[in-house]
């Protein structure tokens, strides 16, 4: 049975980058190797509508921090059978964003924090009820908030079709993301979690060490 590998972070910390920077040294060790990101746009109606939502196209849905939840949730639930056959045939199978995301983003949204009902709320709905695969690591990009969203901007500029959803426009929303996030980790919710302070200071030997002697 393969490792389920999560990379979690807000918009711009980073995930793309780290994931590319794995999958190819876990290949230069002979591993085989997959990867997902959430929301599955293009891939799946729940996460089509939340890009909808985001964008102001569902009036007032995206009031309904519960609504939006349940939204990503069933995205994720819709990918279940498919990430257990990837790690049924694979050694590592990396994930960008997971349950974690939904929690951060949606207590955030409250103004709750890791240890509050709502981030209590989604681990019953996607880990207990969905069933969902746990994660055998999860990997939290920790950067500044202004940083991570100065890189969300450029990307913005660079991909034709990308604006910018109504999440990452909110810095104070990213920043209290963040807050939640370091929470998550720290109480090794939803099982462990190793927090990198940016990718340019990766200990990538040091990650597949751990990653491979579990």
């Amino acid at each position: 049975m393969g490792k389920l590998v999560v990379i979690e972070g807000l918009d711009g910390s980073g995930k793309r980058t780290l994931a590319g920077v794995l999958t190819r040294q876990l290949v230069e060790r002979g591993a085989r190797v997959t990867s997902r990101a959430f929301p599955r746009y293009g891939e799946s109606v729940h996460a089509d509508l939340v890009r909808e939502a985001l964008h102001g196209r569902l009036g007032d849905l995206t009031d309904s921090v519960y609504a939006m939840a349940v939204l990503y949730a069933l995205d994720r639930q819709g990918a279940a059978t498919a990430i257990r056959a990837d790690l049924a045939t694979h050694d590592v199978v990396l994930l960008d964003r997971y349950v974690a995301s939904n929690a951060a983003y949606g207590a955030a949204r409250l103004h709750e924090d890791a240890g509050g009902r709502f981030v209590e709320w989604v681990r019953a709905l996607e880990a207990d009820r969905f069933g969902l695969p746990s994660p055998d690591l999860q990997l939290l990009l920790r950067v500044p908030t202004a940083v991570a969203a100065d890189r969300a901007a450029r990307r913005e500029q660079t991909e034709a079709d990308r604006a910018r959803d109504l999440y990452e426009a909110d810095r104070d929303l990213q920043q209290r993301c963040a807050e939640v996030y370091d929470g998550l980790a720290t109480s090794g919710w939803l099982g462990p979690w190793e927090v990198l302070d940016d990718t340019s200071d990766v200990k990538i030997s040091a990650l597949l060490d751990r990653l491979f002697c579990r």
